[in-house]
């Protein structure tokens, strides 16, 4: 990532080339060998500061050949060169021929003064360079993880655009917007048949972010198996999971799988790291519900799952909560407390008033540890 004294700059793509042949560089390298700084002229220039003894880097750049590979099939004239924060040349070595695109001959003095002329402060760090005048942004690692190649031109603006992209297909719950992927119309059966998302229109929908690794979405599995099962044979067959794997490798995925009755986004899909985007989603097991109307209706439906399995359906349980959340005051103030209060949904909690055990709606203090019932506010203001 560069300093924040970079992220206003505007930097021609030629100022490298020149910087370069004034340091005395003759040449690039590639995978197939020498290559003239010429062919870095008219095109968009990007700079990777990595190193193979750093981890974050090693993550990174799987998804940068990814990228890069992606924009040489649609054209893009678009170059990386590397610049190696190795502390040798093996280190280097073994790190770039990993990478498809150019590098810089391995110079400790000459990367240094790079290091600092770029003012890059941590790795990796991803600065693009362009005679349009794309400025360099503040976390495009982050960025290009996120988005990948819909990334470029890794500009601020396209930035947010593909927010804007985000909030749309959050609060429309489009299936085919949220579920397909260049080319791919189907999710995936426990036995890998292929369900077009055409017979998924007009059903209830789960997505269920979950890993085999995680021993908490072994717990919730089993719980939601049990309700899927129940909904299925007894009460609503319009209803269905779509799970959301963040497992580690296709093994684990398969794995996880093969436990399950619902069907799945292919692990190799991208739209599984963006559907936990999309939905914000910060730990597993998660289930966000979304209606036959393609609206989300619940982004907690774990907490209902695990509170009343196949009965919270169809989601009577959630309309009522919704309704008695309406009701009531979005804060207030207690007469023995002397922060405000305001109206928050907590799974369980301990009113302070009556000293029992409560769940859904509270009124909570956001500066100490202070909960009541909403029924024991107005019994305090008594």
């Amino acid at each position: 990532m560069a300093g924040p004294d970079c992220e206003a700059k505007s930097i021609d793509n030629n100022d490298i080339v020149n910087s370069l042949a004034s340091e005395g560089v003759e040449f690039l390298l590639s995978s197939e060998g020498q290559v003239p700084l010429s062919s870095c002229y008219e095109k968009t220039i990007c700079l990777l500061f990595s190193a193979n003894w750093c981890r974050p880097c090693r993550m990174f750049i799987p998804q940068l050949v990814e990228l890069y590979n992606s924009m040489k099939k649609r054209g893009k004239n678009l170059d990386i060169i590397f610049i190696s924060f190795d502390h040798d040349e093996n280190g280097f070595k073994e790190h770039f021929k990993n990478m498809p695109w150019l590098a810089i001959p391995f110079d400790v003095n000459l990367h240094r003064r790079l290091i600092d002329r770029y003012h890059v402060d941590r790795i990796p760090s991803f600065l693009p360079l362009c005679s349009e005048g794309i400025a360099v942004e503040e976390d495009l690692i982050g960025f290009i993880e996120d988005y990948g190649a819909e990334a470029f031109p890794f500009t601020r603006k396209r930035q947010e655009e593909l927010k804007a992209i985000d909030k749309i297909k959050h609060q429309e719950g489009n299936l085919e917007e949220l579920l397909a992927h260049e080319g791919r119309n189907f999710v995936i059966s426990e036995e890998h048949r292929e369900v077009p998302l055409l017979e998924l229109v007009g059903k209830t929908i789960g997505l269920y972010f979950c890993a085999h690794w995680s021993p908490p979405c072994h717990a919730f599995t089993t719980r939601l198996t049990e309700a899927y099962n129940n909904l299925l044979t007894t009460k609503d067959k319009s209803f269905e999971i779509v799970m959301i794997s963040t497992d580690r490798d296709l093994k684990e995925f398969n794995v996880n799988i093969s436990s399950m009755p619902w069907l799945a986004i292919p692990y190799e899909d991208r739209t599984r790291h963006d559907l936990c985007r999309i939905f914000d989603i910060k730990g597993v097991p998660a289930l966000v519900l979304i209606g036959p109307d393609r609206k989300v209706i619940n982004m907690n439906g774990r907490l209902l799952i695990s509170l009343y399995g196949a009965n919270a359906f169809p989601l009577e349980i959630e309309v009522a909560l919704r309704n008695e959340g309406d009701a009531l005051p979005h804060q207030l103030k207690d007469v023995k407390h002397e922060h405000v209060l305001k109206l928050d949904m907590a799974k369980a909690y301990v009113c302070d008033f009556c000293k029992k055990q409560g769940k859904f709606w509270a009124f909570s203090c956001d500066v100490c540890d202070y909960d009541l019932h909403p029924n024991c506010v107005q019994q305090c203001q008594q």
